[in-house]
């Protein structure tokens, strides 16, 4: 079965390219967003980062970033995040303004915020379709150490999901199962489009 997957984080563009990345070199139809107002990554300090409007191509805030302060920004891994962000598509997407583009079978967040953002707004929404969504959060600390084994985690889950006859019949057993062997605790709903 070839699913859609959508992946969410909220306004950095660490966790769900990461997984982003990983899935698209594997085959699966994937996209990624952010929920945040603006795309934020680190600065020089926690007061000052580095705010971005949605849409603005990952190529520029690499090369400004670069001129900024190389080595602060290799050293703290935003120009690698940044320059694997461009391979995978040319800008960050807000999901509340881009989501409506397509539609998903699985939707995976990274932080129970996140997560909350989606069903609200996929609640808000009129289905249309009434066609089944499953939203699935997987609690992923932000950061490039954990951003990794959280991608590595997420394809995993998304392998089970897609192997499947009818996702809508075996979720609930595929989520048990993916609890018990990674020993993480999901939460997860069902929407419609």
């Amino acid at each position: 079965m070839k699913l859609r997957y959508a992946m969410v984080c909220s306004s950095n563009q660490n966790r769900s390219m990461e997984a982003h990345f990983i899935m698209k070199k594997q085959g699966f139809d994937v996209s990624s967003y952010g929920t945040g107002a603006h795309v934020k990554l680190p600065g020089p300090s926690i007061s000052k980062p580095n705010v971005y409007e949605f849409g603005t191509p990952y190529k520029q805030m690499f090369d400004e970033l670069r001129r900024k302060d190389p080595e602060l920004y290799k050293r703290n891994g935003i120009l690698p995040m940044l320059k694997r962000n461009s391979s995978v598509k040319l800008a960050p997407q807000r999901w509340q303004d881009n989501a409506h583009d397509g539609v998903f079978d699985v939707v995976i967040t990274f932080e129970e915020k996140v997560f909350d953002m989606v069903v609200e707004d996929l609640y808000n929404r009129e289905p249309v379709l009434m066609k089944p969504i499953v939203i699935i959060n997987l609690e992923v600390k932000d950061n490039h150490e954990e951003a990794a084994i959280g991608a590595r985690l997420t394809m995993d889950l998304c392998q089970e999901i897609d192997a499947t006859e009818s996702w809508e019949d075996n979720i609930d057993e595929i989520i048990a199962a993916f609890e018990r062997h990674q020993r993480r605790k999901i939460v997860y709903t069902i929407s419609f489009y």
